[in-house]
């Protein structure tokens, strides 16, 4: 009787594909990669279930044409995490369990994985060679000083004895040897504050279980600490370390910081900064690290030993994808605790309102840090300067100029935050009031003066900056309003003698940090000017005034979300300020001083204003106390949009505790040539949704014509 191999493949359909195993190719354990044909063409899979029989018939299914050994099959905990994905976000198991994969090692082309070291194993340590054993035993000598290098080993003619050592279990190959050196495993620490040590009594002794622990800590007050030392606490115990960050920005950082701290640990990156050769090298070391420090896509990550979570700045809007599999991955991060029976930490200045209010509710463990770390550091004072009575120069009030200018003369260091990159947001025509329109999305092109080029930051669209008006044929173009490129030459121009950086996507690339890190703490730069890439996790010890810029579009947002965001962005940026010895002071501009955040923010009161907020989202039915999914279409008209969305509609299943709103245009109506709409779902029973969307989501196979492209978003952020 054939075997028939359920594959999972990367489409779009909601089902497995079944190929017949050829005798030849032995025992296939699931989560192994295979070689199958699909259409004309070979893809590579997952393999799944091995069953006898198929309905379709096994003499009218093809054959598996090969698994892919040069790689490691995905392991149980991944496919069980998988498959919690697929039904949570109503989305494909094989387009989910592919997407998990670096791009290298989802295609058929061999891969060989670099394993270049030679480090010792616990037995290797543990043993004494016979005495005649003399290659041996120099080997391993010099193993406990240092690992060895597989080209070294070649060139003093070692790689006999090595094989020796590997065949007898005292020594492995490795892609991530400890640093090399006599250093303890774990760097002395600094001492812990009493809050800190108060919250390591309480975290301490939950290793070893599920929980969800929220850590709610002003900024400075020593968040990373915690981490390291429950880190410590899981690697004593020979297990893993997974630290997901939302930036790539901060992945450097975070390593420097953890290597100093574990000298002889094995470390693992993976963000989209990487190359394809390194992400799939740092994707198979993971297996052997001890900390694997990564973004969103780390959550997948192989970590047979997995001991512990962290979740760092949880409240990250980067931690939810926002295409493709749109899911959150603090969410998925705490249904892999939940599987693994593992902790997870989740920590932040200012957690996200669904956090804090499962914290508020018990279900999350939550532990507050209220003051800094260090003894002499104060939270800033932050200040507002009231633009319905201040006059803008070019952006900046004299006020603000002025306290730069006296930071500058003391020597110390500032940060202007503007959260908006270019030279300005838009090219105006003063004649005609023409506004530089992007031609294949509802937004205007950015002015980028030192390219020359106008470019749409939504679709990647960029022309040359027009000569004259397109409109009425003015020559006279300006520039209207400000962009951080235009605000470096207006500080440039008030302060010449001052040093000043600019930090966004256009001047920064990952390795960059480590030196504008360097730049800084030696004293090199005066002023930074950034967008919300310097909003969070860096640690200046000289730099004491933070002034905030243009915020205010926030506070009028239909967006429900938005004075949350805001919130939770001030905060961060005005934690940047007087983290050391040093006061520091936060000068926000603003035409709204009297807006309720802002006393809240002054107060460094994040408690009150989400107790505020919590209740406003109670009283009008707003998450976190109802569950809402949205489904959004494309199309190449608007009309066909909505078409699409309103037949599906029809089709929704009867249920009184779900709510199906009337389908409308998306805010960005238009993206790179596609009109948008979206039908909002919503319900207080996240059960009740949930069966809802999985009755609902087949029917959408049999509208007819099909012309509009559509995707479910799960607990959505962006609207």
């Amino acid at each position: 009787m054939p075997s028939i191999l359920q594959v999972a493949l990367d489409t779009p359909l909601h089902r497995l594909f079944d190929y017949r195993l050829p005798d030849g190719l032995g025992r296939v354990p699931p989560g192994s990669l295979v070689e199958v044909p699909f259409g004309r063409t070979h893809r590579v899979g997952v393999a799944l279930t091995l069953q006898t029989d198929s309905p379709i018939g096994a003499d009218k299914l093809r054959d598996v044409v090969r698994v892919l050994d040069d790689r490691p099959a995905l392991s149980p905990d991944i496919l069980r995490l998988a498959q919690f994905c697929a039904d949570y976000y109503h989305y494909p198991l094989g387009a989910i369990l592919l997407a998990t994969l670096p791009p290298r090692l989802r295609n058929a082309t061999p891969f060989v994985a670099d394993t270049p070291w030679l480090v010792l194993t616990d037995a290797g340590r543990a043993t004494e060679p016979p005495a005649r054993a003399k290659a041996q035993r120099a080997l391993l000598d010099a193993l406990r000083a240092a690992p060895q290098s597989r080209d070294a080993l070649r060139a003093q003619k070692q790689s006999r004895h090595a094989t020796a050592l590997i065949e007898t279990g005292w020594a492995m190959w490795a892609r991530l040897p400890p640093e090399a050196g006599d250093a303890p495993n774990t760097a002395a620490a600094p001492p812990a504050t009493t809050e800190q040590q108060a919250a390591l009594d309480t975290l301490l002794p939950t290793l070893g279980q599920f929980g969800v622990h929220l850590i709610h800590g002003v900024t400075g007050s020593g968040k990373t600490e915690l981490y390291l030392r429950l880190i410590d606490a899981v690697l004593a115990t020979g297990r893993q370390a997974l630290v997901l960050v939302p930036e790539i920005a901060l992945t450097p950082q975070l390593e420097q910081h953890f290597r100093r701290r574990f000298p002889r640990r094995r470390f693992a990156t993976l963000h989209s900064g990487l190359g394809e050769k390194d992400r799939a090298e740092n994707w198979l070391a993971a297996s052997d690290c001890d900390v694997l420090l990564g973004t969103r896509l780390s959550v997948f990550a192989p970590l047979p030993r997995l001991g512990l979570i962290v979740v760092d700045e949880e409240h990250d809007g980067s931690f939810k994808q926002q295409d493709g599999l749109r899911y959150s991955a603090r969410d998925v991060a705490i249904a892999r605790a939940k599987q693994s029976g593992v902790p997870v930490v989740l920590g932040s200045a200012t957690p996200s309102l669904e956090s804090y209010a499962q914290a508020l509710a018990g279900r999350y463990q939550l532990t507050e840090l209220k003051q800094r770390a260090i003894s002499a550091a104060r939270l800033p004072d932050i200040e507002l300067i009231d633009l319905k009575h201040i006059p803008l120069d070019n952006g900046l009030t004299r006020p603000a100029l002025q306290a730069l200018s006296e930071t500058l003369a003391r020597g110390e260091q500032s940060l202007v935050f503007l959260n908006r990159r270019g030279y300005a947001p838009a090219l105006y025509c003063p004649s005609c009031a023409w506004v530089s329109p992007c031609p294949r999305c509802s937004a205007r092109l950015v002015l980028h003066r030192t390219s020359h080029r106008l470019k749409c930051h939504h679709c990647g669209f960029e022309t040359r900056i027009p000569p004259e008006c397109p409109s009425c044929g003015n020559p006279d173009l300006k520039p209207l309003g400000q962009g951080t490129q235009r605000l470096e030459e207006t500080l440039t121009a008030f302060l010449p003698a001052a040093r000043i950086r600019r930090i966004d996507r256009d001047t920064m690339r990952p390795r960059a940090w480590a030196e504008l890190g360097e730049a800084v703490h030696g004293g090199a730069v005066d002023i930074l000017v950034g967008t919300q890439m310097l909003a969070k996790g860096h640690d200046f010890p000289n730099m004491t005034l933070a002034l905030i810029l243009d915020t205010d579009g926030a506070l009028y947002s239909p967006d429900f979300r938005a004075t949350e965001r805001l919130f939770a962005q001030l905060m961060q940026v005005a934690g940047r300020a007087g983290r050391a010895d040093k006061p520091g002071r936060v000068l926000i501009q603003t035409a709204f001083p009297d807006h309720p955040l802002f006393r809240y923010l002054q107060r460094h009161d994040y408690a009150g204003y989400a107790r505020e907020l919590l209740a406003e989202r109670k009283q009008l039915d707003l998450p976190p106390f109802t569950r809402q999914v949205l489904l959004r279409a494309e199309a190449t008209t608007m009309d066909a949009a909505l078409a699409f969305l309103q037949r599906a509609a029809q089709f929704a299943p009867d249920d009184a505790s779900v709510s199906v709103f009337g389908a409308t245009s998306a805010p960005m109506a238009r993206v790179a040539n596609l009109e948008r709409a979206q039908l909002l779902i919503q319900s207080a029973s996240r059960l009740a949704l949930q069966k809802f969307v999985r009755d609902w989501r087949p029917q959408f196979d049999s509208i007819k014509p099909r012309v509009a492209r559509w995707s479910l978003d799960v607990d959505p952020l962006v609207f």
